[in-house]
C-alpha cells in the first residue's frame, strides 16, 4: 500500500471513529426517562422527602414533596445548557444556577434563557414507596 492510500484510508477511518458516538446518540430516544424508578421513602438518602417542601435527586430527576401525600417529579436537567436545577421551597420554583433560568413546579419556564419546559413525570405512592413513570 502506498503512503497516499494509507493516509487517505486512515483519515476516512479516523473520521468515522470520531463521528460514531454522535451517530449512535442521534438515534437515542430523547424521551427516555426514569420510567419504573422507585424510591424508598424510608431510605435515609431520601429523608428530605419526609417534610412538605423537601426535595431529593434520584438519577436525572428531582422529586419534591408538595403536600401531605403529594409529590412532583421532574427532569433535573435544565433545558438550556444541561445544568442541574435546584428547588426553592419558599417560592415553589426550580432555579438553574448556571444561566438564571427559572422553572415553575409544573416544569414551565418562568424566566429564560431556557426555552423548553422541564419534563414532568407521574408519581404514585404505595406505602413507603414512590414509583415514577
Amino acid at each position: 500500500m502506498e503512503r497516499k492510500d494509507f493516509l487517505q484510508k486512515f483519515a476516512v477511518g479516523g473520521s468515522l471513529l470520531l463521528a460514531s458516538p454522535m451517530l449512535f446518540n442521534a438515534c437515542k430516544d430523547d424521551d427516555e426517562g426514569p420510567e419504573g424508578t422507585t424510591i424508598d421513602l424510608s431510605d435515609p438518602a431520601f429523608s428530605a422527602l419526609q417534610e412538605v417542601g423537601g426535595f431529593a435527586y434520584a438519577g436525572d430527576i428531582i422529586v419534591i414533596r408538595t403536600g401531605e401525600n403529594t409529590y412532583v417529579a421532574l427532569s433535573k436537567i435544565c433545558t438550556h445548557e444541561g445544568c442541574t436545577v435546584g428547588y426553592d421551597p419558599s417560592n415553589n420554583l426550580l432555579p438553574c444556577p448556571c444561566h438564571g433560568s427559572v422553572y415553575a413546579i409544573s416544569g414551565a419556564v418562568i424566566n429564560g434563557p431556557a426555552q423548553n419546559s422541564l419534563h414532568i413525570y407521574t408519581v404514585s405512592k404505595q406505602g413507603d414507596m414512590l414509583t415514577i413513570s
